[in-house]
Protein backbone atom coordinates (compact mmCIF):
# COMPACT_ATOMS: atom_id res chain seq x y z
CA UNK A 1 0.00 0.00 0.00
CA UNK A 2 1.32 3.22 -0.96
CA UNK A 3 2.62 5.69 2.19
CA UNK A 4 -0.01 8.51 1.13
CA UNK A 5 1.70 11.23 3.71
CA UNK A 6 4.70 10.55 2.60
CA UNK A 7 3.85 11.39 -0.97
CA UNK A 8 2.12 14.74 0.68
CA UNK A 9 4.88 15.88 2.66
CA UNK A 10 7.00 16.41 -0.43
CA UNK A 11 4.38 18.67 -2.04
CA UNK A 12 4.89 22.53 -1.06
CA UNK A 13 1.64 22.34 0.47
CA UNK A 14 2.17 19.08 2.68
CA UNK A 15 5.58 20.43 3.49
CA UNK A 16 4.07 23.73 4.92
CA UNK A 17 0.67 21.98 6.60
CA UNK A 18 3.38 19.13 8.06
CA UNK A 19 5.84 22.07 9.73
CA UNK A 20 3.47 24.35 11.20
CA UNK A 21 1.44 21.30 13.23
CA UNK A 22 4.73 19.57 14.09
CA UNK A 23 4.00 16.54 12.26
CA UNK A 24 7.04 14.05 11.12
CA UNK A 25 7.99 15.21 7.83
CA UNK A 26 9.55 11.85 6.49
CA UNK A 27 12.03 12.05 3.36
CA UNK A 28 12.12 9.66 0.25
CA UNK A 29 15.14 7.47 1.05
CA UNK A 30 17.26 6.74 -1.96
CA UNK A 31 17.74 2.77 -2.69
CA UNK A 32 19.81 0.86 -4.47
CA UNK A 33 18.81 0.31 -8.29
CA UNK A 34 21.11 -0.91 -11.15
CA UNK A 35 20.87 3.02 -12.60
CA UNK A 36 22.06 4.21 -9.27
CA UNK A 37 24.15 1.65 -7.30
CA UNK A 38 25.79 4.11 -5.01
CA UNK A 39 25.64 7.28 -3.24
CA UNK A 40 25.99 10.76 -5.18
CA UNK A 41 28.64 12.87 -3.62
CA UNK A 42 32.27 12.16 -1.78
CA UNK A 43 33.05 10.63 1.24
CA UNK A 44 34.58 12.33 4.41
CA UNK A 45 36.88 10.37 6.58
CA UNK A 46 37.39 11.95 10.03
CA UNK A 47 39.29 10.86 13.37
CA UNK A 48 39.22 11.44 17.03
CA UNK A 49 41.77 10.19 19.03
CA UNK A 50 44.81 8.17 18.01
CA UNK A 51 43.48 5.71 15.40
CA UNK A 52 43.59 2.16 16.10
CA UNK A 53 43.74 1.16 12.92
CA UNK A 54 46.35 1.61 10.07
CA UNK A 55 44.79 0.05 6.98
CA UNK A 56 41.22 1.77 7.24
CA UNK A 57 42.17 3.96 4.06
CA UNK A 58 42.87 1.68 1.58
CA UNK A 59 39.28 -0.15 2.53
CA UNK A 60 37.56 3.07 2.27
CA UNK A 61 39.00 4.04 -1.40
CA UNK A 62 37.06 0.74 -2.29
CA UNK A 63 33.59 1.62 -1.05
CA UNK A 64 32.80 3.61 -4.46
CA UNK A 65 32.67 7.09 -3.28
CA UNK A 66 35.61 8.99 -3.87
CA UNK A 67 37.49 10.96 -0.90
CA UNK A 68 36.25 14.75 -0.44
CA UNK A 69 36.37 17.42 2.33
CA UNK A 70 33.05 19.37 1.43
CA UNK A 71 29.19 18.39 1.07
CA UNK A 72 29.58 14.78 1.76
CA UNK A 73 27.26 11.83 0.74
CA UNK A 74 28.82 10.03 3.82
CA UNK A 75 30.99 10.62 6.87
CA UNK A 76 33.42 7.82 8.54
CA UNK A 77 34.52 8.95 11.76
CA UNK A 78 37.08 7.07 12.79
CA UNK A 79 36.74 6.72 17.08
CA UNK A 80 39.23 3.60 17.67
CA UNK A 81 41.22 5.33 19.64
CA UNK A 82 39.24 7.33 21.68
CA UNK A 83 40.27 6.22 25.07
CA UNK A 84 39.01 8.93 28.02
CA UNK A 85 36.83 11.51 28.26
CA UNK A 86 38.94 13.78 26.65
CA UNK A 87 39.45 12.67 23.29
CA UNK A 88 35.59 11.71 23.56
CA UNK A 89 35.24 15.31 23.28
CA UNK A 90 36.97 14.52 19.96
CA UNK A 91 33.72 12.94 18.46
CA UNK A 92 31.77 15.99 19.36
CA UNK A 93 34.67 18.05 17.35
CA UNK A 94 34.85 16.23 14.47
CA UNK A 95 31.61 15.97 13.39
CA UNK A 96 29.44 19.35 14.77
CA UNK A 97 30.93 21.24 12.12
CA UNK A 98 29.93 18.77 9.36
CA UNK A 99 26.79 17.16 10.43
CA UNK A 100 24.41 19.76 8.59
CA UNK A 101 26.42 19.49 5.29
CA UNK A 102 25.99 15.86 4.89
CA UNK A 103 23.72 14.79 1.63
CA UNK A 104 19.98 13.96 2.09
CA UNK A 105 19.58 10.35 2.61
CA UNK A 106 23.48 10.56 3.64
CA UNK A 107 25.66 8.27 5.94
CA UNK A 108 27.12 8.36 9.39
CA UNK A 109 29.04 5.53 10.20
CA UNK A 110 31.04 5.98 13.38
CA UNK A 111 33.81 3.43 13.69
CA UNK A 112 34.81 2.25 17.57
CA UNK A 113 36.70 -0.62 19.48
CA UNK A 114 35.19 -3.61 21.56
CA UNK A 115 34.90 -2.85 24.96
CA UNK A 116 38.61 -3.48 27.19
CA UNK A 117 37.38 -4.99 30.11
CA UNK A 118 40.65 -4.30 31.67
CA UNK A 119 40.52 -0.71 30.66
CA UNK A 120 37.16 1.02 32.44
CA UNK A 121 37.52 4.29 31.24
CA UNK A 122 38.16 3.50 27.89
CA UNK A 123 34.69 0.82 28.25
CA UNK A 124 33.00 3.61 29.54
CA UNK A 125 33.61 6.19 26.52
CA UNK A 126 33.58 3.51 24.18
CA UNK A 127 30.66 2.49 25.42
CA UNK A 128 29.41 6.04 25.26
CA UNK A 129 29.42 5.80 21.58
CA UNK A 130 26.51 4.17 21.70
CA UNK A 131 24.34 6.86 23.39
CA UNK A 132 26.20 9.13 21.15
CA UNK A 133 24.83 7.27 17.48
CA UNK A 134 21.82 6.63 18.34
CA UNK A 135 20.96 10.25 19.79
CA UNK A 136 22.39 11.26 16.13
CA UNK A 137 20.47 9.17 14.17
CA UNK A 138 17.34 10.60 15.58
CA UNK A 139 18.44 14.21 15.10
CA UNK A 140 19.71 14.05 11.68
CA UNK A 141 16.75 13.74 8.98
CA UNK A 142 16.39 14.11 6.05
CA UNK A 143 16.45 10.47 4.89
CA UNK A 144 20.18 10.57 7.20
CA UNK A 145 21.43 7.01 8.87
CA UNK A 146 23.61 7.02 11.72
CA UNK A 147 25.50 3.45 12.82
CA UNK A 148 28.30 2.29 14.92
CA UNK A 149 30.47 -0.21 13.66
CA UNK A 150 32.96 -2.18 16.20
CA UNK A 151 36.25 -3.30 14.84
CA UNK A 152 39.84 -4.37 15.33
CA UNK A 153 40.68 -4.95 11.69
CA UNK A 154 39.55 -2.78 8.66
CA UNK A 155 39.97 -5.52 5.64
CA UNK A 156 37.81 -7.52 7.88
CA UNK A 157 35.26 -4.82 7.72
CA UNK A 158 35.20 -4.08 4.47
CA UNK A 159 31.68 -5.64 3.28
CA UNK A 160 29.96 -4.02 6.30
CA UNK A 161 31.34 -0.77 5.40
CA UNK A 162 30.70 -1.50 1.53
CA UNK A 163 26.84 -1.69 2.70
CA UNK A 164 26.71 0.99 5.32
CA UNK A 165 27.71 3.32 3.11
CA UNK A 166 25.62 2.25 0.19
CA UNK A 167 21.80 3.20 -0.74
CA UNK A 168 20.97 -1.08 -0.18
CA UNK A 169 21.23 0.30 3.60
CA UNK A 170 18.79 2.82 3.44
CA UNK A 171 16.65 1.46 6.54
CA UNK A 172 19.24 0.69 8.40
CA UNK A 173 20.33 3.04 11.40
CA UNK A 174 21.06 3.15 15.18
CA UNK A 175 22.72 0.04 15.06
CA UNK A 176 25.60 -1.15 16.56
CA UNK A 177 27.09 -3.98 14.58
CA UNK A 178 30.43 -6.37 16.21
CA UNK A 179 33.12 -7.23 13.25
CA UNK A 180 35.19 -9.90 14.23
CA UNK A 181 38.84 -11.00 12.61
CA UNK A 182 38.60 -14.22 10.35
CA UNK A 183 38.63 -15.12 6.69
CA UNK A 184 36.61 -12.82 4.86
CA UNK A 185 37.31 -13.31 0.96
CA UNK A 186 37.35 -11.79 -2.01
CA UNK A 187 34.65 -8.82 -2.34
CA UNK A 188 32.37 -9.05 -5.87
CA UNK A 189 30.76 -6.23 -6.33
CA UNK A 190 28.51 -7.87 -8.79
CA UNK A 191 27.92 -11.62 -8.44
CA UNK A 192 29.24 -12.65 -5.06
CA UNK A 193 27.22 -16.04 -4.88
CA UNK A 194 27.93 -17.18 -7.90
CA UNK A 195 28.26 -20.94 -7.55
CA UNK A 196 26.26 -21.22 -4.63
CA UNK A 197 23.34 -22.46 -3.33
CA UNK A 198 20.52 -20.18 -1.09
CA UNK A 199 17.09 -21.75 0.67
CA UNK A 200 15.04 -19.06 1.46
CA UNK A 201 12.10 -20.27 4.03
CA UNK A 202 8.68 -18.43 3.19
CA UNK A 203 9.92 -17.82 -0.05
CA UNK A 204 6.95 -17.59 -1.85
CA UNK A 205 5.85 -14.13 -0.73
CA UNK A 206 6.00 -11.10 0.99
CA UNK A 207 9.95 -10.25 2.40
CA UNK A 208 10.80 -14.06 1.60
CA UNK A 209 10.50 -13.49 -2.37
CA UNK A 210 12.28 -9.85 -1.57
CA UNK A 211 15.22 -12.20 -0.23
CA UNK A 212 15.10 -14.78 -2.73
CA UNK A 213 14.90 -12.28 -5.31
CA UNK A 214 18.17 -10.56 -4.17
CA UNK A 215 20.68 -13.70 -3.20
CA UNK A 216 19.55 -14.28 -6.87
CA UNK A 217 20.88 -11.14 -8.41
CA UNK A 218 23.74 -11.48 -6.28
CA UNK A 219 24.24 -14.94 -8.60
CA UNK A 220 22.80 -17.20 -6.10
CA UNK A 221 21.12 -20.50 -7.23
CA UNK A 222 17.59 -20.18 -4.82
CA UNK A 223 15.83 -22.79 -3.56
CA UNK A 224 12.56 -21.49 -2.55
CA UNK A 225 10.73 -23.18 0.53
CA UNK A 226 7.30 -22.54 1.20
CA UNK A 227 4.41 -24.99 2.69
CA UNK A 228 2.21 -27.02 0.15
CA UNK A 229 -0.71 -24.80 -0.11
CA UNK A 230 1.77 -21.94 -1.58
CA UNK A 231 3.67 -24.38 -3.95
CA UNK A 232 2.34 -22.13 -7.05
CA UNK A 233 3.37 -18.88 -5.62
CA UNK A 234 6.48 -20.31 -4.67
CA UNK A 235 6.96 -21.59 -8.25
CA UNK A 236 6.10 -18.73 -9.56
CA UNK A 237 9.09 -17.06 -7.92
CA UNK A 238 11.53 -20.02 -8.58
CA UNK A 239 10.97 -19.99 -12.11
CA UNK A 240 11.58 -16.07 -12.74
CA UNK A 241 14.41 -16.75 -10.97
CA UNK A 242 15.63 -19.18 -12.51
CA UNK A 243 15.68 -21.23 -9.19
CA UNK A 244 13.31 -24.13 -8.29
CA UNK A 245 10.51 -24.80 -5.33
CA UNK A 246 10.27 -26.81 -2.71
CA UNK A 247 6.84 -27.22 -1.24
CA UNK A 248 7.60 -28.42 2.26
CA UNK A 249 6.20 -27.83 5.91
CA UNK A 250 9.02 -26.50 7.71
CA UNK A 251 7.67 -27.39 11.07
CA UNK A 252 7.69 -31.09 10.46
CA UNK A 253 10.05 -33.38 12.11
CA UNK A 254 11.77 -34.70 9.69
CA UNK A 255 12.21 -31.50 7.82
CA UNK A 256 16.09 -31.02 8.19
CA UNK A 257 16.53 -34.37 6.67
CA UNK A 258 14.42 -33.84 3.72
CA UNK A 259 16.26 -30.86 2.81
CA UNK A 260 19.18 -32.21 3.46
CA UNK A 261 18.19 -35.05 0.43
CA UNK A 262 16.90 -32.57 -2.03
CA UNK A 263 20.42 -30.85 -1.71
CA UNK A 264 22.86 -33.82 -2.08
CA UNK A 265 25.61 -31.32 -2.99
CA UNK A 266 25.17 -29.55 -0.06
CA UNK A 267 23.36 -25.54 1.04
CA UNK A 268 25.92 -22.54 1.11
CA UNK A 269 23.09 -19.79 2.52
CA UNK A 270 20.57 -20.94 4.70
CA UNK A 271 17.78 -17.90 5.26
CA UNK A 272 14.75 -18.80 8.02
CA UNK A 273 12.62 -16.78 6.84
CA UNK A 274 9.31 -18.38 7.23
CA UNK A 275 6.75 -16.97 10.41
CA UNK A 276 3.67 -16.69 11.14
CA UNK A 277 1.19 -14.36 13.47
CA UNK A 278 -1.76 -15.16 15.90
CA UNK A 279 -2.15 -12.08 17.65
CA UNK A 280 -4.12 -12.11 20.76
CA UNK A 281 -3.49 -10.47 24.00
CA UNK A 282 -2.41 -13.18 26.76
CA UNK A 283 -5.14 -13.96 28.71
CA UNK A 284 -7.74 -14.56 25.64
CA UNK A 285 -4.96 -16.52 24.26
CA UNK A 286 -5.55 -20.04 23.85
CA UNK A 287 -2.94 -22.60 23.82
CA UNK A 288 -3.24 -23.19 20.24
CA UNK A 289 -2.14 -19.99 19.06
CA UNK A 290 1.08 -19.87 21.18
CA UNK A 291 2.23 -23.47 20.16
CA UNK A 292 1.35 -22.60 16.21
CA UNK A 293 3.63 -19.34 15.93
CA UNK A 294 6.96 -21.03 18.30
CA UNK A 295 6.54 -23.75 16.49
CA UNK A 296 6.74 -21.82 13.00
CA UNK A 297 9.25 -19.11 14.18
CA UNK A 298 11.06 -20.65 17.21
CA UNK A 299 11.36 -24.66 17.01
CA UNK A 300 11.47 -24.75 13.15
CA UNK A 301 14.59 -22.79 13.39
CA UNK A 302 16.27 -24.94 16.06
CA UNK A 303 15.20 -28.03 14.69
CA UNK A 304 16.22 -27.48 10.68
CA UNK A 305 19.68 -26.10 11.77
CA UNK A 306 20.66 -28.61 14.18
CA UNK A 307 19.61 -31.18 10.94
CA UNK A 308 21.96 -29.36 8.53
CA UNK A 309 24.86 -28.64 10.91
CA UNK A 310 25.09 -32.42 12.25
CA UNK A 311 24.65 -33.54 8.81
CA UNK A 312 26.73 -31.54 7.02
CA UNK A 313 24.60 -29.92 4.29
CA UNK A 314 25.75 -26.59 5.10
CA UNK A 315 29.59 -26.25 3.43
CA UNK A 316 32.41 -24.30 4.99
CA UNK A 317 32.28 -20.71 4.26
CA UNK A 318 28.25 -21.16 4.57
CA UNK A 319 25.82 -18.17 6.04
CA UNK A 320 23.15 -18.91 8.31
CA UNK A 321 20.46 -15.75 8.44
CA UNK A 322 17.80 -16.08 10.63
CA UNK A 323 14.68 -13.60 10.73
CA UNK A 324 13.97 -11.99 14.33
CA UNK A 325 11.69 -8.59 14.64
CA UNK A 326 11.74 -5.55 16.95
CA UNK A 327 8.73 -7.10 18.65
CA UNK A 328 11.08 -9.72 20.07
CA UNK A 329 13.64 -6.98 20.95
CA UNK A 330 11.00 -4.01 22.67
CA UNK A 331 7.91 -6.41 23.20
CA UNK A 332 4.65 -5.70 21.63
CA UNK A 333 1.15 -6.47 23.04
CA UNK A 334 -0.70 -8.62 21.76
CA UNK A 335 2.11 -10.61 20.40
CA UNK A 336 3.92 -12.22 23.66
CA UNK A 337 3.79 -15.58 21.21
CA UNK A 338 5.39 -13.73 18.22
CA UNK A 339 7.73 -11.93 20.50
CA UNK A 340 9.09 -15.00 22.40
CA UNK A 341 9.96 -16.85 19.16
CA UNK A 342 11.64 -13.82 17.75
CA UNK A 343 13.17 -13.10 21.18
CA UNK A 344 14.34 -17.15 20.97
CA UNK A 345 15.37 -17.07 17.14
CA UNK A 346 18.27 -13.90 18.28
CA UNK A 347 19.13 -15.98 21.39
CA UNK A 348 19.62 -18.92 19.21
CA UNK A 349 21.51 -16.62 16.94
CA UNK A 350 23.88 -15.10 20.01
CA UNK A 351 24.45 -18.67 21.55
CA UNK A 352 25.38 -20.80 18.54
CA UNK A 353 27.41 -18.23 16.08
CA UNK A 354 30.67 -19.14 17.55
CA UNK A 355 30.06 -22.83 17.66
CA UNK A 356 28.88 -23.22 14.38
CA UNK A 357 31.77 -20.81 12.96
CA UNK A 358 34.45 -23.01 14.89
CA UNK A 359 32.61 -26.53 14.09
CA UNK A 360 31.65 -25.95 10.62
CA UNK A 361 32.90 -22.83 9.54
CA UNK A 362 29.27 -21.42 9.26
CA UNK A 363 28.16 -17.75 10.32
CA UNK A 364 25.22 -17.17 12.06
CA UNK A 365 23.78 -13.74 11.88
CA UNK A 366 19.88 -12.42 12.32
CA UNK A 367 17.73 -9.44 10.27
CA UNK A 368 15.36 -7.84 13.07
CA UNK A 369 12.41 -5.74 10.79
CA UNK A 370 10.40 -3.24 12.28
CA UNK A 371 7.44 -2.35 10.27
CA UNK A 372 7.64 -3.50 6.99
CA UNK A 373 5.36 -2.27 3.58
CA UNK A 374 3.67 -5.68 2.93
CA UNK A 375 0.03 -7.36 2.69
CA UNK A 376 0.12 -8.24 6.34
CA UNK A 377 0.93 -5.13 7.26
CA UNK A 378 -1.64 -3.23 4.80
CA UNK A 379 -4.07 -4.73 6.52
CA UNK A 380 -3.41 -3.24 9.95
CA UNK A 381 -6.65 -0.54 10.61
CA UNK A 382 -5.21 2.74 9.65
CA UNK A 383 -4.16 4.35 12.89
CA UNK A 384 -2.52 1.82 13.89
CA UNK A 385 -0.70 1.31 10.58
CA UNK A 386 -0.09 5.09 10.82
CA UNK A 387 1.75 4.95 14.24
CA UNK A 388 3.99 1.84 12.87
CA UNK A 389 5.24 3.75 9.84
CA UNK A 390 5.60 7.21 11.77
CA UNK A 391 7.64 5.79 15.32
CA UNK A 392 10.98 5.56 13.84
CA UNK A 393 13.80 8.03 13.14
CA UNK A 394 13.29 8.07 9.65
CA UNK A 395 9.33 8.36 9.86
CA UNK A 396 8.18 5.44 7.37
CA UNK A 397 7.80 1.88 7.02
CA UNK A 398 10.89 0.12 5.70
CA UNK A 399 10.32 -2.44 1.92
CA UNK A 400 10.78 -5.78 1.69
CA UNK A 401 14.02 -5.35 -0.45
CA UNK A 402 15.47 -3.12 3.11
CA UNK A 403 15.38 -6.28 4.78
CA UNK A 404 16.53 -8.49 1.22
CA UNK A 405 19.52 -6.13 1.05
CA UNK A 406 20.80 -6.74 4.46
CA UNK A 407 19.98 -10.24 4.30
CA UNK A 408 22.06 -10.12 1.02
CA UNK A 409 25.36 -8.39 3.01
CA UNK A 410 25.51 -10.91 6.01
CA UNK A 411 24.85 -14.12 3.44
CA UNK A 412 28.16 -12.20 1.24
CA UNK A 413 30.83 -14.42 0.88
CA UNK A 414 33.08 -11.45 2.17
CA UNK A 415 30.82 -11.23 5.50
CA UNK A 416 32.92 -13.96 7.40
CA UNK A 417 34.28 -11.87 10.25
CA UNK A 418 30.32 -10.97 11.21
CA UNK A 419 29.04 -13.05 13.38
CA UNK A 420 26.15 -13.50 15.98
CA UNK A 421 24.47 -9.96 15.08
CA UNK A 422 21.59 -9.12 15.49
CA UNK A 423 20.55 -6.25 12.93
CA UNK A 424 17.59 -4.22 12.99
CA UNK A 425 15.80 -3.16 9.87
CA UNK A 426 13.14 -0.90 11.47
CA UNK A 427 14.56 2.92 10.01
CA UNK A 428 15.70 3.40 14.20
CA UNK A 429 11.99 2.56 15.81
CA UNK A 430 11.50 4.71 18.49
CA UNK A 431 10.50 0.77 20.38
CA UNK A 432 13.45 -0.52 21.76
CA UNK A 433 16.28 1.21 19.66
Amino acid sequence: MADRYLSFTATAPGRFLSRRLGLPQPAALRRWSPEHPSLTGTLLHLTAGKSALLDLAPVLSRTGLPLGTSDPAAVVLDATGVRDVETLAEVHAALHPVVRSVAASGRIVVLGSPLDADDHQQAAVQQALEGFTRSLGKETGRGRTVNLVRLTDAPAAESTLRFLLSPKSAYVSGQVIGVGEGETGAYDDDRPLAGRTALVTGGARGIGAAVAETLARYGAEVVVLDVPQAEADARRVAGRLGGRALPLDITAADAGERIAAELPDGLDVLIHNAGITRDRRLVNMPAERWSSVLDVNLASVLRTTDALLAKGTLRPGGRIVATASIAGLAGNAGQTNYGASKAGVAGLVRALAPRALAGHGVTMNAVAPGFIETHMTAAVPLFIREAGRRMNSLAQGGLPVDVAETTAWLAHPASGAVNGQVVRVCGQSLLGA
